[in-house]
């Protein structure tokens, strides 16, 4: 069993950077695909990025493109999402999950096998 925990989040200005983080255990972390995801009050879950297993390949949604960036490092089993430009709507619960099978880097919630209980961003006007 993958467990995944988040941290990083907080309450931040619009423009101002933040960066969480997202450590796992359970499983060979390289052998891990990951995700971010989120969801603001009510709203459903939203698919924000993903990188593949060697990290060479990440997707983003289109309105976080050019202002967020994902990474990992698998020496320290952490992926992080380092958000840049911040502005109110990205105010939400971050969420981490990762994907255990050999499918291709996935965008959607359904292509995730594991989750994280989230970290509250806060992005004030």
């Amino acid at each position: 069993q993958v467990q995944l925990v988040e941290s990083g989040g907080g309450l931040v200005q619009a423009g101002d950077p933040l960066r969480v983080s997202c450590a796992a255990s359970g499983r060979t972390f390289s052998t891990l695909a990951m995700g971010w995801f989120r969801q603001a009050p009510g709203k459903e879950r939203e698919f924000v990025a993903a990188i593949s297993r060697s990290g060479i390949t990440t997707y983003y949604a289109d309105s976080v493109k050019g202002r967020f960036t994902i990474s990992r490092d698998n020496a320290k089993n952490t992926v992080y999402l380092q958000m840049n430009s911040l502005k109110p709507e990205d105010t939400a619960v971050y969420y981490c999950a990762a994907d255990g099978s050999l499918r291709p880097l996935a965008t959607t919630k359904g292509g995730m096998d594991y989750w994280g209980k989230g970290t509250l961003v806060t992005v004030s006007s």
